[in-house]
């Protein structure tokens, strides 16, 4: 008579995670009460606050991208200012690692973005970009020797100038991957290998430039800086005053810095440096400086639409007024640039842009308005619309400086 087995005790089952959507609702929800909760206990705000941050760094070390980013779309659709809130916690985690071995001083790494505008004839050749091998290795120096960086810091320097497509596939884990290869690289004294980085480097898209053609282009200086957590360096006072001196000493080390090593990027751009000229936007963390590129991308091509408007009816800038005044784009807001004689009548002309439901508008305004300014029209006004026929309704005038 066969023996009954003893029936195998049971594996205590995993808990199940929350689906991505859970989750994605979640890090909104509690991107919400921070949002809220700013004029209110601040031990609590802050309390809050870092239950986001843990939350957020929990979701890039499990590589959930699908859930940082369904958890940006869930807010933008909430509340503007939670979402650019949560937007900026998740940048700057993401663009930011801690590096902890025993016995050792903890040290971080971050992951920062040089945005460049790159004005040239026949536009850049990427087989000729950073050929020269002494302007990169001095470019990649220049950050500590003028004072970007702390004296103790190792910093390095992509050699490559990336496009737009090439950063915008550079997801929030994958950033952290990234700032990993590099701290292994920084870190030691002989080659590593970095396979990631090298797969970042993808190519550039878009379509050659004619030889005689004037071309205006955007690329990024990808870097990675790694110091001593707790630098002084880098500390910013707690006080208003304080910070506000050490942003504005920072801003004036930068514009010291890009005077000084401009010849140095337009060698490694270009065979011929001289028939390229270089804009720089401000240095900032990886998705601060890649938001800074694409809204003056946005900005600019604004800019030509207007000046390509001007040209067709034989006008200076001078001639005109122009009137601007968010319309509802559904998914976005539009920002609209009528144009109108000085003496009054209909808009003959007008061009628009649109903006993120999340975007502060006053800030996108006022960026447009001193746009318009530069181009030489002395008058701007802000309106809260337009009526049917394209009259502004609600105009003031706007202050600018």
């Amino acid at each position: 008579m066969p023996k009954n087995k003893k029936p195998a005790p049971r594996k205590a089952a995993a808990p199940a995670e929350p689906d991505t959507d859970a989750l994605a609702q979640a890090l909104a929800d509690l991107a919400l009460e921070v949002a809220e909760g700013e004029e209110g206990d601040p031990e609590l705000l802050a309390a809050r606050e870092e239950e986001l941050v843990v939350a957020v760094r929990k979701a890039l070390r499990r590589k959930r991208d699908e859930v940082l980013y369904g958890a940006i779309e869930i807010a933008r659709f909430t509340d503007p200012h939670a979402c650019r809130l949560l937007r900026g916690h998740i940048g700057e985690q993401a663009a930011t690692l801690h590096l902890r071995r025993e016995g050792e001083p903890e040290r971080e790494i971050d992951a920062f973005l040089i945005p460049l505008f790159v004005r040239s004839t026949g536009g850049l050749v990427a087989e000729e970009t950073f050929a020269d091998d002494a302007a990169y290795e001095e470019l990649a120096a220049s950050f500590v020797a003028g004072d970007l960086d702390s004296k103790d810091a190792r910093v390095a320097l992509v050699r490559h100038a990336y496009d737009l497509a090439e950063i915008d596939h550079i997801s929030f884990s994958t950033l952290q991957e990234l700032l990993r290869e590099a701290a292994a690289s920084l870190g030691s004294r002989k080659p590593v290998p970095a396979p990631l980085l090298e797969a970042s480097i993808r190519g550039w898209t878009g379509e050659r430039v004619a030889p005689d053609e004037t071309a205006m282009e955007l690329r990024f200086l990808l870097g990675f800086s790694m110091k001593r957590t707790g630098d002084p360096f880098y500390e910013v006072p707690r006080d208003e005053i304080g910070a506000d001196v050490y942003f504005a000493d920072r801003m004036r080390r930068y514009r010291a810095w890009t005077e000084r090593v401009a010849p140095l990027v337009r060698r490694c751009l270009a065979r011929d440096p001289e028939r390229l000229s270089v804009n720089f936007l401000y240095q900032d963390l990886f998705y601060g400086a890649k938001e800074q590129g694409v809204a003056e991308l946005a900005i600019l091509g604004l800019l030509s639409e207007i000046k390509g408007l001007l040209a067709e009816k034989g006008l200076e800038a001078d001639a005109v007024r122009a009137v601007v005044a968010p319309v509802d784009g559904g998914e976005h807001i539009i920002l609209c640039v009528n144009l109108y004689a000085l003496d009054g009548g209909p808009p003959w002309g007008g061009v628009s842009r649109a903006v993120d439901l999340a975007a502060d508008l006053g800030v996108e305004v006022d960026e447009l308005c001193d746009a318009l300014t530069s181009l030489g029209i002395d008058d701007v006004s802000t309106a809260d619309g337009f009526s049917e026929d394209g009259h502004p309704e609600g105009a003031q005038p706007y202050p600018g400086d």
